[in-house]
Order: structure tokens, then sequence, then C-alpha cells
């Protein structure tokens, strides 16, 4: 092949991708969802056939409001209370992010929400690494390549955030890379859990926050100013800090969103999702081509596959599509996204150098 291989949808699939921002729970086969919620005698679903109820998924999360968005996922976490329900729903996320040629992925979750059948926090992290290691070991077996690292989450609305951090500490040497906040922000300030993030930054543990998605700029100035957050969850509302007056190299940035762009802190940007909610109108209106073209360390994610019906390569190929991204756009992204993953730099560097890079330069001819 001479020059770059043309982008695609099957194109895209083929290149390394690195993923930040996939919740557990948003992210079920709609088949997995009805054989474990028949197991489990949950009779509460929407609709009674796979095609249905993607369909459901998909357009109850179409709202424009995160709350709504939100009540989507009442139906995911019940069918996730159980040892088999919980390994299940990881194994088969890895093997669904490898086959869309995912290489990297951190997929966070929240325990405190998979109680309700008697396991303990513990074991909820057990079975969930238990899934995603034999996820792991079934592309491998398939001749494939992916590591999966797991984030603990919890809620910003609950009081056990505390309990989550010392959950995430436990367990950092077992496949858990770090901790999250995550649920509906207004009202509730990632500084209501200052203890859990001095608790991270005291064992030297690593840390996100969902900021700025469907709040402001003071979301995020707070979860970076008074939280220490090493990256920012979404993070589309910095754009609340720049003005941009003619064209982008005109622009003037703020102090938080200097911060931000100085420090390299990285943005979790989740296209179709920030459309969903309401944090941007529509994804030609989405910030993210702004925020790449004023050099902010961008990435691009999933964050929830089953209801935004999407994968890695189809968010990739809607920025193509709209902002007219090439091979080597898609190469950066990429190489942000691994640059800000919760791992050891030399395994952060050799997965650059060994996968992404090598899968890129295929691309580019």
């Amino acid at each position: 092949m001479t020059g770059p291989m043309p982008l695609t949808l099957a194109s895209i699939r083929r290149a390394p991708k690195a993923l930040l921002h996939d919740h557990l729970d948003g992210g079920l086969r709609p088949a997995t969802v009805l054989e474990l919620a028949g197991e489990c005698g949950y009779d509460e679903l929407p609709a009674a056939d796979a095609a249905s109820l993607a369909t459901w998924f998909r357009d109850a999360a179409d709202s424009g409001s995160l709350e709504r968005y939100l009540e989507t996922f009442a139906h995911t976490v019940a069918v996730m209370q159980t040892p088999d329900g919980l390994r299940r729903v990881a194994r088969e996320c890895v093997e669904d992010l490898a086959a869309d040629g995912v290489v990297y992925a951190e997929v966070r979750f929240a325990p405190e929400q998979h109680l309700a059948r008697g396991l303990t926090l513990d074991e909820v992290v057990e079975h969930t690494l238990a899934g995603f290691r034999e996820g792991e070991a079934l592309v491998a077996a398939a001749g494939g390549r992916i590591t999966v690292v797991c984030l603990l989450t919890a809620m910003r609305h609950a009081a056990r955030s505390l309990e989550i951090a010392e959950l995430t500490v436990r367990f950092r040497d077992r496949g858990v890379g770090g901790f999250d906040i995550a649920g509906a922000e207004a009202g509730y300030p990632p500084t209501r859990h200052l203890d859990a993030f001095e608790y991270m930054r005291a064992n030297s543990a690593h840390f996100t926050i969902h900021a700025g998605e469907a709040f402001g700029l003071p979301s995020i100035h707070e979860a970076l100013a008074y939280c220490g957050c090493d990256r920012l969850g979404h993070g589309v509302r910095i754009t609340d800090d720049i003005t941009v007056p003619g064209s982008v190299a005109d622009a003037e940035l703020g102090l938080v969103a200097k911060y931000v762009r100085d420090t390299r802190i990285p943005l979790e940007l989740c296209p179709s999702s920030n459309v969903q909610t309401g944090a941007v109108p529509s994804l030609d209106k989405h910030p993210f081509d702004l925020l790449a073209r004023l050099r902010f360390r961008v990435t691009v994610n999933t964050d929830n596959r089953l209801m935004s019906d999407t994968t890695m390569s189809k968010e990739m190929l809607k920025l193509v599509q709209t902002f007219g991204y090439g091979w080597s756009d898609l190469e950066r992204f990429t190489i942000n996204a691994m640059k800000s993953a919760f791992i050891p730099f030399p395994d952060r560097l050799k997965i650059i150098d060994d996968v992404i890079k090598p899968g890129y330069a295929v691309m580019l001819g």
C-alpha cells in the first residue's frame, strides 16, 4: 500500500486505540441484560428483545439532561448484583473493546451500587477483576492484545467516597488503577469528598473527577485547585474560560484554562455522550476541535457504549466526519490518552512504542 489507508469505520477499527473513560454499567450487551434479568428475576426491563432494548436505551439517553441520562442505569445495575453477573459483564466488556481495536482501556464502575444481593465491596471488586482477567485471557488466546485497568467510582450524592478511596488503594496492586467520583454534578461539588481525595494523595494514588460536564467552570476549578485531580472526566465546560474573538490563533485563555493546558491535565472528552446529556448542543458545536487546535491534551472516549450506541471507532469516525481529521490526528489523540493512563510510565511507553506508533504507521502508509 502507498499513501494513507482510507478513513472508514472498518479501517479505524483496525487502528490501535486507548480508552480512559468507559463505564462498565454503561456498556452491557442488550442480550446480556435480558439474560441476566431472567436469571436474577428482574422483571422491570422496558423491552423484551435485544433490538428493542438497545433502541430504548439509546432513545432514553437522548433527553438532553444528565439526570435523565443517569436514570437508564437502574436497569443495567440491577442485573449486576451477583458474582456471575459481574464476571460476565466484565469479561464481555473486554472482548467487545478488543474487537473494536482497543489495546488499552480503563473501565470504571461504582462498587457501592452492587451490594443489593449481599456481596461486600471487596467481593464486588474481586469478581469484576476476575471477569477482566478472563476477558484478557480470551483475547490473548484468539491472538489479540488488550490491557484493562479498573477504576473505582464513588457516587457524589452518597457518603461512601472515603470508603471507596480506601478500597481503591487496597486493590491497586491487583488491577485497580485509580479512583473517581460520578453522578449528577449540580448540588454535589467535588469538595464534598475532600477526605477521599486527601486519602488518595496521601497514598500517592491516581484519581480523576467527573467535572465540567453538566456544571460549569466552578466544578473544574474545585476539582483541580482543592481536590488535586490528575484528569478531568469530560471537562467540556473549560471553554467557559476561553474567548475566541476571531480566529483560534487569537483565543484568550483565562487562568483555569491556562492552568489546564500548561500542566497538561488530560480531558476525558466523550463526544456522543456530551451531546446526549446536553453538555454541548450538537456534535458540530462540540469544543473538541477548538481544544485540540489550542493543544489541550484531548482524548477520545465512549463514556457509555450501550446508552450512546457507540464504540471508540464510531466516536473517532464522527470526529473525522465533523472536523476533517486524518490518521495523524487520531494517532495524536490516542497517544494523548496513553500518556495519561493510570499505569507506570514504562508500561505506557511500551504500548506507545510497540503498539500504537507501529499501528498508525501502517494506516499512514
